[in-house]
């Protein structure tokens, strides 16, 4: 069977982060949402998504296919009604579609047509951008029992003080010294070759992929996701970095979301929690204003590629889109679109040839070529984000 992950109706309330990069890869818990369908299937999965995503995430279509809302996160007892999907069947949440089965002959889907079997089980949905940070402890523990079911982790060297051995993985490759792992409120993972230097504490619930680092005195509260290749210092609570971003020295991160190739300044700061304690409002790109989010704490969201200067002070529920560099004294607004330069004083235009230099640089360090096809998607995302910058 061929199995095909689309982007569904939610693209537009998870960008920033959608506009790099279809649904099915954003990360939350361990996994991206791609890495948990795959692994549940056992097969690989291809992608419905914008046009201009379609060169790098490419759509394989076969003669019978299962096409899988990526904003579902599977379980068990789903990936056993999807393996027995049959023609003109589909399965639904309340009025929004999982999966169904179609043939390349169809040319449109007409689900009145199909036979839809409601699906009873709890299951997590990401509809918001916040849905990734709130709803990460759920996803670390999906996650953990998945990946660690049958398997053995590394021992716990001696210099580590722990709490709640078994709810511990560590993968082959991964250093700890003299560091305070408490699993007691939720499961620590630690990938293969990441590092926990001297002096960290953590509060599970934890997803460090390969490579990443805690740096010393580090910080971290649960429920807080560091992708592959991430670098994180100083304080941070219950944040999602999805790969390749660093928070290398002191500051606070909280409630939060950062993509991939971010870089945040030494001794920044995010507010999650407003000072009168009401509502945070987070910018829409579906509404294009300021939409209710239903949390008391709210962070920073962050496009790809964006990254922040020393000292920067973020306020609570704050959107940074892809590629925008921020710097200077003072709190920037609280919506700053993609391709910006400038900060609280003002803002200017972030060329996109400017943009690409850097870009090549950055994942040039990480062994990653910034090739013609990334170009071409943050070439697009500039025209597309256009609008929002009437400075």
């Amino acid at each position: 069977m061929n199995y095909i992950l689309f982007d569904g109706d939610v693209r537009n309330a998870l960008l920033p982060f959608t506009y790099t990069k279809p649904v099915a890869d954003i990360r939350i818990g361990i996994l991206t949402i791609r890495e948990k369908w795959e692994m549940y299937l056992g097969l690989t999965t291809t992608t419905i998504t914008e046009e201009y995503l379609e060169e790098k995430y490419p759509m394989v279509e076969m003669e019978e296919n299962v096409l899988l809302n990526a904003s579902f996160l599977p379980t068990e007892s789903l990936i056993e009604k999807v393996k027995s999907l049959k023609v003109n069947q589909a399965i639904f949440k309340g009025e929004d579609v999982i999966a169904f089965y179609t043939i390349d002959t169809q040319e449109e889907v007409d689900f009145s047509s199909y036979e839809q079997i409601e699906f009873e089980d709890e299951i997590i949905q990401i509809k918001n951008t916040w849905d990734i940070f709130s709803l990460n402890d759920k996803a670390i523990r999906n996650d953990f029992d998945l990946i660690t079911e049958g398997r053995t982790s590394e021992p716990i060297p001696e210099t580590v003080n722990y709490i709640n051995k078994e709810a511990i993985f560590i993968e082959e490759g991964a250093k700890l010294t003299f560091a305070t792992l408490n699993a007691s409120n939720g499961p620590i993972y630690i990938g293969k070759d990441a590092e926990i230097m001297e002096g960290v504490l953590v509060r599970g619930a934890l997803a460090m992929c390969e490579n990443s680092v805690l740096k010393m005195g580090a910080k971290v509260y649960g429920a807080t996701t560091l992708g592959p290749h991430c670098k994180v210092g100083g304080e941070v609570n219950n944040s999602v970095l999805m790969g390749y971003s660093s928070k290398g020295h002191e500051g606070y991160l909280g409630n939060s979301v950062i993509g991939e190739w971010c870089n945040i300044g030494a001794d920044t700061n995010n507010s999650n929690l407003k000072n009168n304690y009401a509502e945070v409002k987070l910018w829409s790109y579906e509404t294009e204003r300021f939409a209710k989010t239903g949390l008391q704490f709210c962070g920073l969201i962050m496009g790809d590629h964006s990254k922040c200067g020393i000292n920067t002070m973020f306020n609570t529920g704050t959107v940074i889109g892809v590629s925008v560099n921020i710097f200077g004294s003072g709190f920037p607004r609280n919506f700053v679109p993609s391709y910006s330069w400038g900060g609280a004083s003002g803002f200017t235009e972030y060329k996109t040839n400017k943009v690409f230099e850097v870009a090549e640089v950055v994942m040039k360090r990480r062994s990653i070529q910034f090739d013609e096809k990334e170009k071409r998607i943050l070439e697009h995302v500039f025209e597309e984000t256009k609008k929002y910058r009437n400075f």
